[in-house]
């Protein structure tokens, strides 16, 4: 989730920080508009259409290596001929921000329409590349639940708006690109240098998945359904029209064209699942991918006015993923960075566990958590989902330093960042949830369940790569009572009595905010 409120959540908490309160500008009349449906034109659109064995079905293509996945994206949007409707959490103004911005731009030129809609709590430093994006032909771009005024920084924003607070504590986190209303490309990541392994200090172990066939109109539908919401706006609205669009063009133009925007390695020809570049498929004219059904399934766009945590929980898709993980007869295998299941999840999986179901969960450890607050939630359950016979596992940081099957550069350190889940090895859930309370009654998600044993195969094995190489597992110690750790992989016979990899001041600060954590705030 990176850059989150989270953080900001507490900083604000502990702040005395007094503002004038801003008011959001009227929506305006911005004009609903629609998916355009696929058409026989469009080479991708044949391309889908002639790689679908059935038109109830739908293909899957994990990408679990961030190169590969970039890659994909970048090759989607070149090949565009009709539509790019993009949704996202983040964008951030990077090296990777930028190069997909510039092709965004390119599209936009040759006549392709694209709908841009980003969540403006980390658009800090980035309103002039979405300005200039907005001021060229075939472009709209709108922010989804905006901040009014005082832009320079998220604290800025916040304490301009303090009266406002309950609404700009939810947030957009969705993530949704469809190209030409025929192949959708969904999942965990964002438009961020480390979500595609291209940071030189920290990146993230995630998934997405490259979507076509039955299942995308109803993608399409949930993007409609955002895209025309009342909590989106224009982002002129919102910044303001530029008074010269030329002078915003040339500056957006100076900001994409200008450095090192374009991929710094050379990707390899087969991904870590097997899978050649998607590009290459494209060029032969059809898709290996694994078939299945599916449903597609979104919060609300108005979970984020909710008057209270219960009617926003009532919108929650965190509702069907534990409804169905509720369901299963055999194995759940749960990928979840911020997992703080509450007393409704460790029942949940104690109901599991008494049926004979095997339960394996990996989330980070505390030196692996970008957001260390939220460990202090998931460590209130540890003891409990233990003795129960739950099966955890935390990421280590040093240990995915040192695993390079996983992508993830050898001089960075590495942070779970993966959604996913996978059911008795025949239905796989990914997305954008976490096993949170945020992502259950404050942000708004996106989600896929995908009944597809090919596709749980490859999640489960792109999970095992963490889970079996650079994870600790947690058990308790000789006396039945404390923890230790186990480093699974190249180091398996290192054991731990203590939290790995954490300094003394990062275990001090969650020592001393652990009575005071809200947890409905993680």
């Amino acid at each position: 989730m990176t850059p989150f409120c989270r953080s900001t959540v507490f900083a604000l908490l502990a702040s005395t920080l007094l503002a004038a309160c801003g008011a959001l500008p009227t929506r305006g009349d911005e004009a609903d508009s629609h998916a355009i449906p696929p058409s026989p034109e469009s080479p991708l659109a044949r391309i889908a259409q002639d790689s679908t064995p059935e038109p109830a079905l739908s293909g899957f293509r994990l990408m679990a290596g961030g190169y590969y996945s970039l890659d994909a994206r970048i090759e989607l949007v070149r090949r565009a001929r009709y539509s790019l409707d993009v949704q996202y959490y983040l964008i951030q103004n990077d090296r990777t921000g930028r190069l997909f911005m510039r092709n965004l731009r390119d599209a936009a030129l040759r006549g392709v329409r694209v709908r841009l809609l980003v969540d403006d709590l980390n658009t800090v430093g980035g309103d002039p590349m979405f300005r200039g994006l907005a001021a060229l032909p075939n472009v709209e771009v709108r922010l989804f639940n905006p901040f009014c005024c005082a832009r320079q920084s998220v604290v800025s924003r916040y304490a301009a708006s303090l009266g406002d607070f309950r609404r700009l504590n939810h947030r957009m986190h969705n993530k949704l690109f469809i190209v030409d209303g025929a192949i959708v490309v969904m999942g965990g990541r964002n438009i961020a240098d480390e979500y595609f392994a291209r940071s030189a200090t920290s990146n993230f172990v995630d998934m997405d998945v490259l979507v076509v066939g039955a299942v995308v109109p109803q993608l399409a539908s949930i993007f409609d359904a955002y895209w025309n919401s009342r909590q989106a706006y224009a982002v002129g609205v919102i910044l303001g029209e530029s008074p010269d669009a030329e002078e915003a063009r040339r500056d957006f133009n100076h900001l994409v064209d200008d450095g090192d925007q374009m991929m710094s390695v050379k990707v390899p020809e087969l991904d870590m699942m097997g899978h050649q570049l998607i590009g290459a498929e494209f060029d032969v004219g059809r898709l290996q991918l694994a078939w299945g059904t599916a449903r597609a399934f979104a919060d609300q766009p108005a979970k984020v006015t909710a008057a209270s945590a219960d009617e926003a929980r009532a919108m929650s898709v965190q509702m069907n993923v534990m409804d169905r993980v509720a369901e299963s007869k055999q194995e759940v295998v749960i990928s979840s960075p911020y997992f703080v299941p509450g007393t409704a999840g460790v029942d949940a999986f104690a109901d599991l566990r008494r049926r004979g179901v095997k339960v394996v969960i990996l989330t980070n450890s505390l030196a692996a958590n970008d957001v260390p607050v939220v460990h202090i939630g998931y460590a209130r359950y540890r003891v409990s989902l233990l003795r129960m016979g739950v099966e955890l596992h935390e990421l280590s940081r040093s240990g995915v330093q040192r695993d390079e099957p996983i992508a993830i550069p050898s001089m960075s350190l590495g942070r779970l960042h993966a959604k996913a889940a996978v059911l008795d090895q025949t239905m796989v859930y990914i997305g954008s949830m976490n096993l949170d309370p945020r992502s259950d009654s404050t942000n708004t998600e996106l989600g896929l369940f995908v009944h597809c044993p090919e596709l749980a195969r490859d999640v489960t094995r792109a999970i095992d790569m963490s889970r079996l190489r650079s994870s600790y597992v947690v058990r308790f110690g000789p006396d039945g009572q404390s923890l230790e750790w186990q480093l699974l992989g190249d180091q398996s016979q290192t054991v731990l009595t203590y939290e790995p990899d954490v300094t003394p001041l990062m275990e001090f600060r969650n020592m001393l905010l652990a009575p005071f954590v809200p947890e409905q705030l993680l």
